[in-house]
């Protein structure tokens, strides 16, 4: 694989929650440090987010026992409130973002363009727990 040529990865989660509080979850700095995190032991304890187009990101991610962490940022491309949200990460990865309001709630889709430094199934499954983990922190 060359590096114009991405794996795209999607994952998603059906949120008992209104749009408006599911945003407001999704975007908040006070809230993504409560849930972003793929296990137990990792957290992100700062968490910064301009979000606009052409407005930045980051968020810190780190192990619990102060082993590891690493930022975890990018720019806005696109955002329309409760519907959409398009991000290129520092290394040029692109990643969209939809809230679809449906009959038993929001279903949140995101995809992402997959790294190439680890298995595809490896992310797909961080992914989903980060998005599992927003999912319980919403409905709570």
């Amino acid at each position: 694989m060359n590096n114009t040529e991405r794996t795209s990865v999607t994952v998603s989660a059906k949120i008992n929650a209104p749009v408006k509080k599911v945003w407001e979850r999704w975007t908040s700095p006070e809230h993504i440090t409560k849930w972003n995190h793929a296990s137990d032991d990792w957290h992100s304890p700062n968490a910064v987010n301009d979000l606009r187009e052409g407005g930045k990101f980051c968020y810190e991610m780190a192990a619990k026992d102060g082993s590891m962490s690493f930022d975890f940022e990018g720019v806005y491309t696109k955002v329309v409130p409760h519907e959409l949200i398009e991000y290129i990460m520092d290394d040029g990865r692109k990643v969209k973002i939809t809230f679809e309001e449906t009959g038993e709630g929001v279903l949140v889709t995101e995809t992402f363009d997959a790294e190439q430094m680890n298995p595809v199934e490896m992310q797909r499954a961080g992914w989903q727990a980060i998005m599992d983990n927003f999912k319980k922190h919403t409905e709570s």
